[in-house]
C-alpha cells in the first residue's frame, strides 16, 4: 500500500521558504537591537581578568577570558546544584564587580546588579569568553586586567572592550 505523499507546488515552496527567511532574519534583527540596547542603556560592569594567554593559533588575535568571579560564582552554584540564573553583584568605586550572592528572586539592594550565568561543564560563563582583535595587537591587550561590559537591569551582558590594570580602556 503506498503512502499518500504531499506534492507541494514549486509556488508553493517558495512562499514557505520565503516566509522562513523573514522569519530568521526578523529574529536575528530582535536579537541585535537587544544587543544594541544593552550596549546603550546599560550599566557598565568590570570583571577583573584571572590570567589569560593573547594568542591562538588556529583563529588568529583573539584572547580567551577568564573572569576571576567565576571561581566564587562556581563554589556556591556547585553547592546550590544550580545550573543557570543571575548572580547578584556589587560594583567598587572603579565600578568593579564583587560577588554578592545567588539571586533568588529578593530585592537589591543600593548599588546592587544582577549578571546573568551559565554553567557548562566545569566553567562558569558569565559574559563573552572571548575577544578578537587586530593581528599584532597581541602586546597591547595581554595588559588586559578587566573585561567591560554592559548589563541590562535582568542581568543580561555584552562585552565591549577590555581595560588595564587602572580601569582604563585599551
Amino acid at each position: 500500500m503506498d503512502e499518500p505523499r504531499l506534492i507541494l507546488s514549486r509556488r508553493t515552496r517558495l512562499i514557505v521558504l520565503g516566509i522562513t527567511t523573514l522569519v530568521i532574519l526578523a529574529m536575528a534583527n530582535v536579537q541585535i537591537a537587544g544587543k544594541e540596547r544593552i550596549v546603550r542603556d546599560g550599566t557598565t560592569v568590570l570583571l577583573a581578568l584571572a590570567p589569560v594567554d593573547p594568542r591562538s593559533l588556529m583563529q588568529g588575535d583573539y584572547m580567551v577570558l577568564r573572569y576571576a568571579l567565576a571561581g566564587e560564582v562556581a563554589e556556591v552554584t556547585d553547592a546550590a546544584e544550580v545550573t543557570d540564573g543571575e548572580i547578584v553583584i556589587e560594583l567598587d568605586e572603579r565600578g568593579v564587580a564583587q560577588f554578592v550572592a545567588l539571586h533568588g528572586g529578593q530585592p537589591l539592594g543600593p548599588g546592587q546588579h544582577l549578571l546573568q550565568f551559565r554553567v557548562r561543564g566545569e566553567n562558569v560563563r558569565l559574559a563573552s569568553d572571548a575577544f578578537f582583535f587586530e593581528e599584532g595587537q597581541d602586546e597591547t591587550f595581554a595588559r588586559a586586567r578587566f573585561g567591560e561590559l554592559r548589563v541590562d537591569p535582568n542581568g543580561s551582558a555584552v562585552l565591549i572592550g577590555l581595560r588595564d590594570e587602572n580601569a582604563q580602556p585599551i
